[in-house]
């Protein structure tokens, strides 16, 4: 399709009738907002009502080189740009970040069928996440390091790494985008940010908010594609000579095509990717404790966070009491209309989202599980399921199901949680309750993932920490001063001021 600036009025989907305007939105290439070459568009369906949120520019692989060349033009008076200067800018956008919450909310609940809620915490984080970074403009530092040599200084020295391409999802749009993009901003570097077919609208406004807090032109680009263009896309820009950084949130099967292609051109990549987070209660947790965070960290944005609960590995002496009272507060946890405000839940990303999680329950009751209650899908809607006695023969126990889900896995001794957490490729996020913090932290560093919480839940963020994972989970850090690695070459430097002596 072709996409013109003229408003249309559009006919739902499902029934036919008249409704808004979709959003139109264009590309940002070096500082203006352009349409795709040829004008080629995308569109994106609400998941909730089926209407059309937004006619998006497919970009082409030239507009992605275009986009590519206005990062690298943009690169030399932006590294050379004081720390000060890039702190003003980085606040700047935090503030008009939360300024325009309405209309960060408005374009994630279309798009995605996010709820309110979910929202406005992806708004408020993605400011914390924009002054984290403008903090950390003066925290790129290096060091002297002892020589042996007279009459030579000798340095480790920090500077940016050039153009970075930033690679954000859909189901945090606000935080994963601004993640994606603020830290390598902070460095010194210019970013090309390539946006996510599911929810274009809602990362073409980061772009907004960065070109009205005075980035200037090309610092930060924004490409959107078609779904069938992606891979032709990523594969263009990743071996575009001027990219030096890759980071990519997404999921597992996508990341190793992106490690791949980067290991071809010896670029470095910082991949954040799926996760099955373990959920260990202990014997002598406080199960109401322990119900509260396990429910959050499974049924949160209905599931679909990298971190969320997807197995409850409880000890059989408290299975029961541990399931009756979860299962309790799983029932009340019914998905709805999200712009309606009146359920905890909003809907999957797509109705096939729903389908092959609907899937993943069939076959773990096929082989013996027991669907205690939840699971039924009406198009991308689920209300909460609570899938008890699941065991490793059934799909549930290893694939990430990205919905809501829990699968409920009883061991009998604390050796054997520990087994069956570890028990999985993934390897980013889990949680351990007990009451005696000594043993719950041990049973913790037990466990194989980049993160891990004792009492709380797996589902947890701030913009300082070292945020990564293990194993399939991905590697690299994003967040506090792990993440000023992650974006910035360490040089050695030396300055000599004597005569120097060499063997030949």
């Amino acid at each position: 399709m072709v996409l013109t600036s003229n408003p249309v009025i559009i006919e739902n989907r499902r029934d036919r009738s008249a409704v808004a305007s979709p959003r139109l939105v264009n590309l940002l290439i070096g500082g203006r907002d352009v349409p795709a070459s040829g004008f080629a568009a995308f569109e994106r369906f609400s998941p909730v009502s089926g209407d059309l949120v937004a006619v998006t520019a497919a970009a082409t692989l030239e507009d992605s080189v275009v986009a590519a060349d206005a990062a690298a033009a943009a690169f030399p008076g932006w590294s050379q740009s004081s720390p000060g200067h890039r702190r003003k800018l980085l606040e700047r956008a935090a503030d008009l970040l939360l300024a325009r919450a309405p209309d960060f909310t408005a374009a994630m609940m279309a798009e995605t069928g996010a709820t309110r809620e979910w929202s406005g915490f992806n708004v408020e984080l993605g400011a914390k996440i924009f002054q984290e970074a403008a903090a950390a403009t003066t925290q790129v530092g290096g060091a002297i390091i002892p020589t042996d040599i007279p009459g030579k200084t000798s340095f480790a020295y920090r500077q940016p790494a050039g153009v970075c391409l930033a690679i954000a999802p859909w189901n945090a749009p606000v935080i994963l985008g601004v993640r994606s993009i603020a830290i390598a901003l902070a460095c010194g570097n210019t970013v090309v940010l390539k946006s996510s077919e599911l929810c274009p609208a809602t990362h073409r406004l980061i772009g907004d908010v960065l070109q009205e807090a005075g980035f200037p032109a090309g610092v930060i680009n924004i490409i959107s594609n078609a779904p069938a263009d992606a891979s032709a896309i990523m594969e263009k820009l990743i071996s575009h000579p001027v990219i030096r950084r890759i980071n990519f949130t997404g999921s597992t099967r996508v990341g190793r095509i992106i490690a791949q292609t980067a290991a071809k051109h010896l670029k470095r990549c910082l991949l954040e990717l799926g996760g099955k987070a373990a959920f260990i209660v202990l014997d002598d947790a406080d199960l109401d404790e322990a119900v509260k965070a396990a429910a959050f960290g499974a049924y949160f944005n209905q599931g679909q966070i990298c971190m969320s609960t997807e197995r409850i590995i409880v000890m059989d002496d408290i299975a029961d009491a541990f399931v009756e009272k979860f299962l309790a507060k799983a029932r009340s946890l019914r998905a709805g209309d999200p712009t309606r405000g009146e359920l905890p839940l909003g809907s999957l990303v797509t109705a096939e989202s729903a389908r092959r999680v609907r899937g993943l329950i069939d076959d773990a009751v096929a082989k013996g599980a027991l669907l205690l209650t939840g699971g039924e899908n009406h198009d991308a809607m689920m209300d909460a399921a609570v899938i008890d006695h699941v065991t490793r023969p059934m799909r549930l126990y290893r694939e990430e199901s990205f919905g809501p889900v829990a699968a409920i896995i009883r061991v009998g001794s604390v050796d054997e949680a520990v087994t069956v957490a570890n028990d999985c490729e993934y390897g980013l996020s889990g949680a351990v309750f007990g009451r005696d913090l000594g043993r719950a932290f041990e049973v913790a560093k037990r466990i194989e993932s980049g993160i891990c919480h004792v009492n709380s839940a797996t589902v947890a963020d701030e913009p300082q920490i070292p945020f990564g994972g293990v194993k399939a989970s991905g590697y690299g850090k994003f967040g506090g001063p792990a993440a000023l690695d992650e974006f910035t070459e360490l040089r050695w430097i030396t300055i000599s001021s004597g005569k120097g002596e060499y063997p030949i």
